[in-house]
Parts: C-alpha cells; sequence; structure tokens
C-alpha cells in the first residue's frame, strides 16, 4: 500500500493544544464511549479507541473491548504514528508493515494485526490523538470506511469542543458573577457607616448580612453624632434588590441624618425622610417602600436614654440584665409610600448592663423555620450577660443557613 508523507508537527504547539481541551486523565464520557462503540460495529472489528497523545504516553479516553488498559507509551508506529499527517493510517498487516512491526501492541501478547486510526484534528490544525479501530486478524479497508472513520473522528473532536466551550461559559459566567459580587460589595458598603464609632459607656455591635452576594441589597443601618451629647440611630430596609433599591436607601439614609439635625423628635426625622422619598419619586413608577427606625440616643451616668420613632419597621427588642426580654414601642406607616406618616415617639431607658437590639425583618423572617418575634427574644433570653458582639453571633446561628432574605442588626449595651 500507498505510504503517506508524514508532516512534521510543531510539537510544543500540539501539545498546547492537548492541554487547552483539558481531556488528559478525565473519567470515562458515555458520548465518547458511544462514539467508539460504533466505530467497532461499523467496521466489524473487537476494539475501538479514542486516544490522546500526549509528551510522553498514549492515553485512552475511550476503549472499547479492551479492558484494563487506560494508556500505553508513545511508541511509533500506530497512533503516535497516525497524529503525524491528515488522512488516516492505515496498517492492513501488522506484523509484515516495517511501519508498525516493533510496536509493542503487534509484537506483545495483543497481537493486532489490522489498525487503522483517523486523527483528532482540530479547527486550528492540531492532531490531538485518533480515533482507532483494530483487529486480530489481517484485512483490507475501503476509501468509503476511512471516509466514515473520519467523519467519527470529527463527531469525537465536536464533543472536544463542546467540553471546552462549556468550561469557557461557566469560566465567563464565573468571572461576571465575581465581578457583580465586587460591584454589590463595593455599593452595599457605601450605604454602611465604614466603622462603628467608640462611644464611651457604650458597647456596640452591627452586621449586614446579604442574601445574595451578587446583588446589593435595601437593609442598612447607621449610627452617628448629631451633636455633642447625642447620637442618631437608624436602621431600614428598602423593599427589593439592585440598583434602584439601593439609590432609595441612600436617600433615606442621607435624609435621616441631615434631618436629625433639625429635628428633635424621631418622628418628625421619619417625616421629613417620607417627605424627601416622594418628592423625588418618578412619576407613573411605583417605587419600593422603605421601613426605618430612627432613635436619639443620650448618655448619662447608669445608662442611656434612646428615644426613638418607627415606620413600618421591626420594634426594638431589649434585653434587661436581669434576664428579661422585651419588645418596645409603637409601630407606624411605610415610608414613601403616603403623604402623611404615622410614627410614634418612645422614650427606653437602659441601665447598666441592659442591651437593645434593632434588627431588619430578614432576621425573623428569612429562617426555615422562620425565627420570628418569640424565637428572637428565646435566643435573646439565652444570651443574658454577653456582649453585643456575642449577641449579634447567637442571632446569625438562629437565623443560618437558611437565610432568604437581607438582614441587619444593630445591638448596643449600656455599660
Amino acid at each position: 500500500m500507498t505510504t503517506l508523507p508524514l508532516i512534521p508537527p510543531d510539537e510544543a504547539d500540539r501539545m498546547a493544544a492537548v492541554r487547552r481541551y483539558d481531556i488528559l486523565d478525565t473519567p470515562p464520557d458515555g458520548a465518547f464511549d458511544r462514539i467508539a462503540a460504533a466505530a467497532a460495529a461499523l467496521f466489524d472489528v473487537p476494539i475501538a479507541i479514542v486516544s490522546i497523545v500526549d509528551s510522553d504516553r498514549i492515553w485512552f479516553k475511550s476503549h472499547h473491548g479492551l479492558k484494563d488498559v487506560t494508556e500505553i507509551g508513545r511508541d511509533p508506529g500506530l497512533c503516535a504514528s497516525a497524529i503525524l499527517g491528515h488522512e488516516p493510517w492505515v496498517v492492513t498487516d501488522a506484523i509484515t508493515d516495517p511501519r508498525s512491526l516493533a510496536n509493542p501492541i503487534v509484537a506483545g501478547d495483543t497481537g493486532f494485526r489490522f489498525y487503522a486510526g483517523a486523527p483528532l484534528r482540530t479547527g486550528d490544525g492540531h492532531n490531538l490523538g485518533t480515533l482507532c479501530v483494530l483487529d486480530h486478524q489481517p484485512r483490507e479497508v475501503s476509501a468509503a470506511e476511512t471516509d466514515i472513520l473520519t467523519h467519527l473522528a470529527s463527531l469525537v473532536v465536536d464533543q472536544l469542543e463542546l467540553r471546552l466551550n462549556a468550561r469557557r461559559a461557566i469560566a465567563l459566567a464565573e468571572s461576571r458573577l465575581e465581578q457583580a459580587q465586587d460591584l454589590a460589595t463595593a455599593l452595599q458598603r457605601s450605604l454602611l457607616p465604614p466603622a462603628l464609632p467608640d462611644i464611651p459607656g457604650l458597647d456596640i455591635a452591627a452586621v449586614y448580612q446579604p442574601a445574595s452576594r451578587y446583588q446589593v441589597g435595601g437593609d442598612f443601618y447607621d449610627l452617628f453624632p448629631v451633636d455633642g451629647s447625642t447620637w442618631g440611630l437608624s436602621i431600614g430596609d428598602v423593599c427589593g434588590k439592585g440598583p434602584e433599591a439601593a439609590g432609595r436607601t441612600s436617600q433615606a439614609r442621607y435624609s435621616m441624618r441631615a434631618a436629625a439635625i433639625h429635628e428633635t423628635a424621631p418622628s418628625r426625622v421619619l417625616e421629613v425622610v417620607n417627605e424627601a422619598l416622594l418628592v423625588d419619586a418618578e412619576p407613573l413608577l411605583e417605587e419600593p417602600f422603605v421601613t426605618a427606625l430612627f432613635a436619639r440616643l443620650q448618655l448619662h451616668p447608669g445608662g442611656a436614654t434612646v428615644t426613638f420613632a418607627a415606620a413600618g419597621h421591626p420594634l426594638p427588642t431589649v434585653l434587661r440584665a436581669d434576664g428579661t426580654v422585651e419588645q418596645v414601642g409603637e409601630p407606624g406607616t411605610l415610608l414613601g409610600v403616603l403623604s402623611e406618616t404615622r410614627c410614634t415617639d418612645a422614650t427606653v431607658e437602659l441601665a447598666t448592663g441592659d442591651t437593645m437590639v434593632l434588627i431588619t425583618d430578614g432576621v425573623t423572617d428569612s429562617g426555615d423555620p422562620r425565627l420570628e418575634q418569640h424565637g428572637l427574644e428565646n435566643v435573646l433570653r439565652s444570651c443574658r450577660g454577653l456582649p453585643p458582639a456575642r449577641i449579634v453571633a447567637s442571632i446569625q446561628a438562629a437565623i443560618a443557613p437558611e437565610q432568604a432574605d437581607d438582614v441587619a442588626m444593630l445591638v448596643l449595651a449600656a455599660s
């Protein structure tokens, strides 16, 4: 038979292509096994192999009819030679063909006599390996049969391309998710105070825990000085997620800061925030509503006085030094919905050792089962004598890992 001229490949480029497909040493795959089985059936031979030629070995991705053999050395004469050309490599009787006589699978116990291998040629011209069929008997093949083998080899390459494209798509999706996470984290960070202030006589802990790492939420908290003796506390939740909710969050938070300078009553601060949200709402658009709580805190010897008002927001829960727990205040109307709000001021005295817990509704509503207010109170009863940071951790443990909503907490204890 005619010996085809060999085309010297650039082995470094070919091996780079092999590495690109990341196929070596991967588990068995039904798609490749079915192609090998089809090749064996069409050629009526016992053995069909999908092989990848590595730098020092020939590894079998699929080996129909050949048990307990997954690779052989890269000896010349069969697969290692078949990748050197563009056309199928055919050996009709291996023991009489000088190209393959010394090959181990010809001269060894297996005693293969017939070999036909079509190169697995990529779109950019690299031969990764072969789809080959083998028999213990010598035989001839027709041009039509070698065409079939070439088409089956193309199907193998198509499968490799599908897997490569899938990996690339996954990598791109992961990269975009990572970018989304970075953007969401940066935006969320801008909606929270960079650090809690150090206030003598007060121990403070806070946490924001998003339900999704990839989307900015609407929960926020804040703690800032109003004047030389008063601190402003706020916590809130904007309905929805994403940039629109983030914009409303920023608007609500900074409106409270501005209003706190001019208004002494927390209820009046919330009214100003409501007015600002309504003024900036776009006509014909349903803007997300806001729940919020604003408090003014004044320290004095032996504790602190907290005056607050809530607008559709969970009320504060107080853990007393003696272990009793109570929810304080009265609920009010949502912000950003109605032209008039109904919020009531309430005052709570915190003696030394008393702790006030401010939360968003994700704390009580997002667990499975939901923690709810009575569950929160049970957690707090078990936290008697613990500092705010430990209390925050205990509440987080009670709702994780089934958190379905953003969570914000601000816990302060009179010390």
